[in-house]
Parts: structure tokens; sequence; C-alpha cells
């Protein structure tokens, strides 16, 4: 019953308020004043305001809201997706400044820029790295809900341009936008290098650009990798687990009635949440037990307060082949490109198998970061990973026998557990003597 209400939580179908196709910054994003009251907050006034208008603010809004200076930018990618950008120039304790240190954070699978930030000030690592005197960008690959834009695509019209809209996965978020992304936020800072953090799904786009695009490895100070995903032979995830077998019956039924796409949250979805998983709702145990049933099993790190304001940006939507691409990694074992079978690969790769990625071409220096209860970026995946990388300068796993995937956004104690360890690293000078100062079998028997 979990893994259905959670296959519905997350497949919602877009229907209202579709995007148009942008390429302008819109000065109305940083409004937030006079958030619309619903009969909801009436019925249910237990609910903390701030929570309530947190689920419902975007990205740029919730900077504001909180005291930071919010920037809105776009870069178009050289195969026509728009993107929208959020920075984080400067804040109460350091103002906007030229020349700060540049951090690039890059969000996982159904995710956004928002997840660096709705936990709030002290907690949000975009916050606490602003504190730092960071210049901070966070960016939004293309699909979710503030990149859902095309040159000539309209990403919700006709099925033709539905089609060619939605027929990339994460290869292409690797390949195209976080290359367009760096070279933007290199060229508005005037800087030759930045430091680059991504959850899951962001660190393998990463390691699809460093290895396919290895010029990029020179325009990254170092990469911090959180619940990093290249290979999931061991994934423990009953979701996953349950649909891999089936990925090549589900790419031929998403190709019979055209399921590219899985939607953001809506305001239905929004409001559901706020019902359902506010405090003292009886209903609050499901929404925590969906996560749970998916990232792995925890309790006393996720903040149950916040789930109306984590599900009113999550999902924030995503092309059904990002999906399919990660189970054809749990078939295969390989981290490798998708698999299009046996004549689409032909084709396009000129062999009957995809290729695998060569992770040796990373060479920009690599932290990790991975957690022992993580059901998806599992511990003995992730050693494979630290083995096939040329330069991993540090690898850290949370001394938390508990943390899970999503607990690197959102887990209560991530400041003192993780974030304070990345902020340590970023700050060391000498990459040359990898830093493996966290011994797993101190944790773990292996």
């Amino acid at each position: 019953m979990l893994v259905i209400l959670s296959v519905l939580l997350y497949t919602t179908i877009c229907c209202a308020n579709q995007p148009s196709i942008v390429s302008r910054i819109d000065s109305n994003e940083l409004s937030f004043e006079n958030p619309i009251q619903t009969d909801e907050e009436l019925i249910y006034p237990t609910i903390d305001p701030n929570i309530a208008e947190d689920a419902n603010l975007t990205t740029p809004q919730l900077i504001t809201k909180y005291g930071y200076k919010a920037e809105v930018h776009y870069v178009t990618t050289e195969d026509g997706y728009i993107l929208q950008l959020h920075r984080i120039s400067g804040g109460n304790k350091y103002p906007t400044k030229k020349g700060k240190k540049v951090c690039f954070l890059q969000h996982g699978l159904f995710d956004s820029s928002a997840t660096w930030v709705l936990s709030g000030p002290g907690h949000g690592l975009g916050y606490i790295l602003a504190d730092e005197n960071y210049d901070i960008w966070l960016g939004n690959n293309r699909g979710n809900r503030y990149s859902c834009n095309h040159t000539t695509l309209n990403p919700f019209g006709s099925s033709k341009d539905r089609k060619h809209f939605w027929s990339f996965s994460w290869h292409e978020i690797g390949a195209y936008d976080l290359p367009a992304m760096i070279d933007y936020v290199l060229a508005q800072t005037n800087q030759t290098k930045l430091q680059i953090i991504a959850h899951s799904q962001g660190s393998t786009a990463f390691f699809v650009m460093a290895s396919q695009r290895p010029e990029y490895n020179d325009k990254i100070e170092m990469m911090h990798a959180l619940a990093p995903i290249a290979f999931l032979s061991h994934v423990i995830s009953p979701p996953i687990r349950i649909i891999a077998p089936f990925v090549s019956a589900v790419e031929t039924i998403n190709s019979l009635i055209g399921l590219n796409y899985i939607t953001p949250s809506n305001e239905y979805l929004t409001l559901a949440g706020r019902i359902m998983c506010r405090d003292k709702a009886p209903t609050q145990i499901i929404c925590s037990n969906l996560l749970f049933l998916t990232m792995g099993y925890t309790s006393d790190q996720l903040n149950m307060t916040l789930l109306p304001v984590i599900l009113g940006h999550t999902p924030a939507g995503a092309a059904t082949d990002q999906l399919l691409h990660y189970g054809q990694e749990v078939n295969s074992g390989h981290f490798r490109q998708y698999d299009h079978g046996r004549v689409g690969n032909l084709i396009r790769y000129k062999r009957i198998s995809p290729p695998d990625y060569n992770l040796k071409n990373v060479k920009a220096p690599v932290a990790l970061y991975y957690a022992q209860d993580d059901w998806l970026a599992v511990v003995k995946d992730t050693q494979r990973l630290l083995k096939s990388l040329p330069n991993v300068v540090h690898n850290y796993l949370v001394p938390h026998k508990q943390f899970n995937h999503i607990d690197f956004l959102w887990g209560i104690d991530a400041p003192f557990l993780v974030y304070d360890e990345i902020v340590r690293t970023m700050k060391l000078t000498n990459y040359d003597e990898p830093n493996m100062d966290i011994d797993i079998r101190n944790f773990l028997a292996l």
C-alpha cells in the first residue's frame, strides 16, 4: 500500500498553470507579500503560519523573506533548454560584494533550488554558506518547475513537442545543463573556478560532465558529492528494486501513451501536504513513511514540522527517462549511458550495449560524503565509486548510524554532522595529498 501511495504522490498529472516559454527575469518572482489565505488555514489554525507560507513561496521569495539578497538568472543550453538559476549574493552578515569565492549547488532527482533553503537560516546549506561569505548559486536542471522552458519546444504543447522536450535523462543534465550553468556563473562573477556541491542525481550529472567533457575539470576547485550516485548494484530502496526489473516494459508503455514526464508539485498536492503532514495530524506518520520507504528508514533526523514545506516544493518535476536510466543502472551494474535497445544503441553508439562513463577522466578534486542508512547511495556502491575516481581528496562517512539519503538536505543534525565538515573541507588549500581520515571500518563491519 505504501508503494502505491508513494507512486500516487509523485505522479500527479500536470494540468493548470503550465509554464510558458520565457527568457527574461520576472521581477514578480521576488514578491511574497500578501500571500493568499486559504480555507484550510482557517480550518487548521494549529499550523505555523510561516510553515504554511513557506510551502507556497518560490526559492527567490524564500531567500528574500529571510533577509538575504536574491537574484534570478537565466541561461540557455546549447540544445535550447532555458534554465533558471537562483543566487544568494549576500545577507546581513556579509552583504553583496564583488570578488567573493563562488559555490554552485546542484539538487537531485525530483528536486529544485528550494531544497538548499527551505529549512531556513542556520539550517539550510545555502544560507550557511552565504554566512561563510560565499557567493551562492543554486542550479535548476531541465524539466523541473523553474527550468521547464525551451527556445522552440512547448513542454506541455503538442505531442511532438512533449516527446522532444522530455526526451532526456541525467546524461543530458550532465552533458549540457551543468556546463552551461557553470560557464554562466563564472562569466557573471569573473572567476576562473568554483566549488560545487551536488546531492544525489546532481552528483551523477557531475560525473557525467567531468567524464564526457573533461575540460570542465579545470573549472572546478573542488566537488563535494553528497549521497553520491553512480553505481546502484546494492540499492536497497524497495520501490526501486520493484520497478527495476520492469524498466523495459515501462519504456514501451511510456512510448505508447506519451507519459514522458512527472509533474511538479501543484496547489492540490501542496494543500494535501499541509493538511496531512502538519503537526498533530494523525496522518503525519504516512508522510514520513513515504519518504523513509524510498530513502532509508529513520525517525530522529526528520523534522516533522517541515513536512508541509517539503511537499510544497517536492516533487519539482522530472522526465521519466531520468528514472528509467537509474533503473537500467540497477539492472546492468554499470555506470553507463542510456540504453536505447540494440538497434538504438547501434545507431547512437555504433555498438550493441551503451558505453560506460570513463570515471578516470574525473580529474577534479572530489570529496565524498555518504551515510550508513542511505538506501539509494549505499555504502558498498559508494566504495566502488571511491575506488574508480582518480582524485578523491576527502572521504567522509557521516558518524550517525541512522543518517539517510534526504538527511543530507533536511536532517535535524545535518549542520553539525555534515555541513561543518563541508565548510572545513572547502577551506582546505592543499589537495595534493588525499585526506582519507574517516575509516569506515570504525562504523561498519565489512
